[in-house]
């Protein structure tokens, strides 16, 4: 009963047989001149994965957000599968290690990931929007193409958006060029940090949607990890500190006014902007009645969730309207 997918992680594509391998060259590598040579062998392999995605999704929206983990995640992190990998690169292990090291950060959540590895490495985010306009060119020659919408990750500003942006649209005319497809796309980004919430207004000038990424929104306000969070946050509720773990539903009282606050401001600057929710609070029937009041346009969940979030979708959308009659009326 799902109308699209609303959060395509792409990190996921790069873990595979040879493309990690691919990855981990890129990575190694000195020059943009190798990386670019490490990325051009991920390229087909990502192709072909969009060519399947939008071949099923036909005609409707898929979110794709760009790669968003900190590279240590890609690469070994010690013992027999390091000296293992190094062998397999053709590089010594001290090397692989002294590459693992220097990448390793104290809080990775908090570190170069996101749009700061698009801007640190633009190659990234060329290879990927290739990936995906030649595969909707050669979905759209032969059925309907899906509704291409290219997320940005952990942006809190508008020129940190317009940079990775122009190298999208780009690569679009590029692509468009040569494949004389006439290509619909969107870029937007993810609201995930306080920052963005705080100046959506002029992020929203240069994105064709926002997403809340409650589960990082969460973390970030509340300043605690929901990996680690199940060990106290009972003695928060349990002393009504919390009604709700907030891992669990949306706190109003504050991750709900960031939110709050970033639709009113993405609303008053654009106006016809696209707002959405992913995570796990978008199968949660408390947190789909606060975006019913929130108006805002889509919940993205978990498949498994689906059922659930679209009855509870349902009776809020009722809840709502019949308050909003009662409202009018009286």
């Amino acid at each position: 009963g799902a109308e699209g997918i609303g959060l395509c992680r792409t990190e996921h594509m790069f873990f595979d047989g040879n493309r990690i391998v691919a990855m981990r060259e890129m990575i190694l590598a000195d020059r943009e001149r190798d990386r670019r040579a490490a990325l051009a062998k991920l390229l087909p392999m990502l192709r072909d994965d969009f060519v399947t995605l939008f071949e099923t999704m036909a005609g409707l929206p898929v979110t794709l957000r760009l790669l968003d983990p900190p590279l240590h995640e890609f690469l070994p992190e010690g013992g027999i599968e390091l000296e293992a990998v190094a062998q397999s690169l053709g590089v010594t292990a001290p090397m692989l290690r002294k590459r693992v090291v220097e990448l390793k950060e104290q809080n990775p959540m908090l570190g170069h990931r996101g749009v700061r590895l698009l801007l640190t490495y633009p190659e990234i985010t060329e290879m990927q929007a290739r990936a995906i306009f030649e595969a909707a060119a050669l979905v759209g020659q032969k059925t309907v193409a899906p509704i291409v919408e290219i997320m940005v990750p952990l942006v809190v500003s508008r020129k940190e958006l317009d940079l990775v942006k122009n190298r999208i649209e780009a690569v679009a005319a590029e692509v468009q060029a040569e494949t004389g497809q006439n290509l619909r796309y969107f870029v937007g980004t993810m609201i995930e940090l306080p920052r963005a919430a705080l100046r959506a207004a002029d992020i929203a000038i240069s994105a064709d949607f926002f997403s809340f990424g409650t589960n990082d929104l969460t973390q970030t306000t509340f300043g605690i990890s929901r990996d680690d969070s199940a060990s106290f946050i009972g003695e928060y509720t349990a002393n009504g500190i919390l009604n709700q773990d907030p891992f669990v539903t949306i706190d109003i009282e504050g991750v709900g006014e960031l939110i709050e606050i970033a639709v009113l401001r993405g609303r008053h600057a654009k106006p016809r902007i696209t707002l959405g929710i992913c995570g796990e609070h978008g199968g949660d029937p408390d947190s789909i009645a606060y975006c019913e009041q929130m108006q805002l346009d889509y919940v993205s969940c978990s498949p498994f969730r689906v059922p659930i979030a679209r009855l509870a979708g349902a009776q809020a959308t009722l809840r709502y309207s019949v308050k909003n009659e009662s409202n009018s009326t009286s």
